[in-house]
């Protein structure tokens, strides 16, 4: 028997998920007749037909239904040796892939943790990558980057070195009759509408910013699905929702259509350097983690709340 190859796994993969060639073809950017003629192959390499095709219709014979899961276990096996092979490249080569979500490439720590970065190792290679509500935590799990600055709650498998604190805010939009008050509690705001975010993004972390459930109970709606700040921004600046943004917020975001407000229950946002766990001790990973601590010793920003 000759083995398939990952290529075809794929293949196989996109196929019995949309049960359709054509639907098939061009989710892979293939044509349909390249896509039909690797499944033969595939098939003839198996020795087992994996799919009923007539005039209508595709679907799985049991051996293809059977098989595509242990496809599926062989890719993602596959997935996570790439990765595990880019993340020790990027050891072997000096090369640190740094993640940032929202405004956190701007704020002061983050330049003085790389400053002490390029002076503790001066052979390293810096690649900073801002990344999307859903990619940061998700990335970062998976090792495509190397560490990220963020914003905590952070799922299970995530550690976390804080760098500063500071208050949180409302941003809404410039028309709504409450952004004439001089400041706001959480009970004011408790019939807007939030914007949300992807199910990709792990709960707990838009929950903290949502805060929800509200301290009465109360649960929160929730509006349009925004993927990053800008489209955050948007949605906000348009009236379909509201959210919670750091009070840096005010100097780093200004846009038409937004207006920020004090909210004086609303607890506070931590910055950090988040890495993943089994990941600490890489030397690139470890790199960061001694640039942090050494920045943190010489704090020049605001660590606590204001009062």
């Amino acid at each position: 028997m000759v083995e398939p190859s990952l290529h075809q796994l794929r293949l196989f993969l996109a196929l019995s998920e949309e049960l359709h060639f054509g639907v098939a073809a061009a989710r892979l950017h293939i044509t349909q007749p390249t896509l039909s003629r690797q499944i033969q192959e595939l098939e003839k390499r198996l020795g087992v037909p994996l799919f009923l095709r007539d005039s209508r219709s595709v679907t799985l014979t049991d051996a293809g239904l059977s098989l595509a899961e242990e496809a599926r276990e062989t890719v993602a096996a596959m997935d996570r040796l790439l990765v595990r092979a880019d993340q020790w490249a990027r050891t072997l080569s000096a090369h640190v892939v740094v993640g940032t979500v929202g405004a956190e490439a701007a704020m002061p720590y983050t330049h003085a943790v790389l400053d002490h970065l390029r002076t503790l190792h001066p052979e390293l290679t810096v690649e900073i990558r801002t990344l999307s509500f859903a990619e940061h935590l998700i990335k970062l799990l998976s090792g495509d980057i190397d560490v990220a600055f963020l914003r905590p709650p952070v799922p299970v498998g995530v550690e976390l070195l804080e760098l500063a604190t500071e208050p949180r805010i409302a941003c809404m939009p410039a028309d709504d009759p409450l952004t004439r008050l001089p400041e706001l509690s959480l009970a004011d705001l408790g019939e807007r509408v939030f914007v949300d975010v992807p199910p990709e993004v792990p709960r707990v972390w838009w929950d903290f910013w949502a805060v929800d459930p509200r301290p009465d109970g109360r649960r929160v709606r929730y509006g349009p699905v925004v993927f990053d700040m800008e489209g955050l921004l948007h949605a906000v600046a348009s009236g379909q929702g509201m959210c919670f943004l750091p009070a840096a917020a005010r100097e780093l975001f200004p846009r038409p259509g937004v207006r920020y407000v004090n909210v004086v229950d609303l607890s506070p946002t931590v910055s950090a350097l988040g890495w993943p766990a089994e990941c600490r001790d890489r030397p690139t990973v470890r790199a960061v983690r001694e640039a942090a601590t050494a920045a943190m010793a010489e704090v020049r920003w605001e660590r606590t709340p204001s009062p």
